[in-house]
């Protein structure tokens, strides 16, 4: 693993028990390595039942892994312990999930700021970047909008920078725009670019899209099907600031994606 990586991945396992009728656990992932950069966005491709959000899961410490290890600058995960857990490794570590999951009671901009609130994190200045944020995806004027009364992709914005807004140095993405039409999908991909463009955030980005994952990647992982393995790793040297709908038919593009759904398939 590389001595400057933010977060390294070696020789991670997860297996469930046995159930009756099987003999013997199911390998859903193993020994899968990588490493991620500070400042990098990685995105992650693979077959459905690949272990996708299983292995985030195992990264935000939501669960633990059967073997290998996760380590985050200093600290290792635990190994088939669940109480050693600590969830988002104290703040360090965002997750946006395929839910946008606010809270229906609150309005948007009290769901933004809920988690600087049970922080204790919330001032002038953190308020001033929430406000900052919601302008940048649009959603000045909605501020005292309950959820229902939201678009999905209003809600989906929300939903990311709530997580954005205390500043984790990792933000782990499960599949976050896969439920939305095309159109609102790409406008929620250049809003993601933009943000990421404000911070530069360590990103892992999990989608089953090959197009998105080229799209908004440093760089693309594919994942083989269970047990999941690193089957390829592919260099997005296409230049940014992206034009998400201009992309498609560069030629350095239409290459990327060959090479990647050769090995997804």
């Amino acid at each position: 693993m590389s001595a400057q990586a933010l977060l390294e991945v070696h020789d991670l396992g997860k297996r469930f028990a046995s159930r009756a009728g099987r003999d013997s656990s199911l390998w859903v992932i193993r020994d899968l390595s990588f490493s991620v950069a500070d400042g990098e966005f990685l995105t992650i491709v693979g077959p459905s039942g690949s272990g996708k959000t299983t292995l985030l899961n195992m990264i935000a410490q939501i669960d633990v892994a059967s073997g290998g290890e996760v380590r985050f600058q200093s600290e290792v995960a635990p190994i088939n312990d669940p109480k050693s857990l600590n969830p988002g490794l104290s703040c360090r570590i965002g997750y946006v999930t395929q839910e946008d999951n606010l809270l229906p009671w609150r309005t948007m901009l009290q769901n933004v700021l809920f988690p600087l609130v049970v922080q204790g994190r919330l001032n002038d200045e953190t308020r001033a970047r929430a406000e900052m944020l919601i302008r940048t995806v649009g959603l000045a004027g909605f501020e005292n909008h309950y959820p229902h009364e939201l678009s999905g992709g209003m809600r989906k914005r929300a939903s990311l920078i709530r997580t954005l807004v205390y500043d984790p140095p990792v933000i782990l993405m499960d599949e976050p725009f896969g439920a939305l039409d095309a159109q609102t999908r790409t406008v929620l991909q250049e809003d993601l670019l933009r943000l990421w463009n404000l911070g530069r955030k360590t990103i892992i980005f999990v989608t089953h899209d090959i197009t998105e994952a080229i799209a908004l990647g440093d760089r693309t992982l594919v994942l083989t099907r269970a047990p999941a393995r690193v089957a390829g790793e592919h260099k997005i040297d296409l230049p940014r600031p992206r034009d998400i709908r201009g992309i498609l038919t560069d030629p350095k593009f239409i290459e990327i994606y060959q090479r990647i759904r050769e090995q997804v398939q």
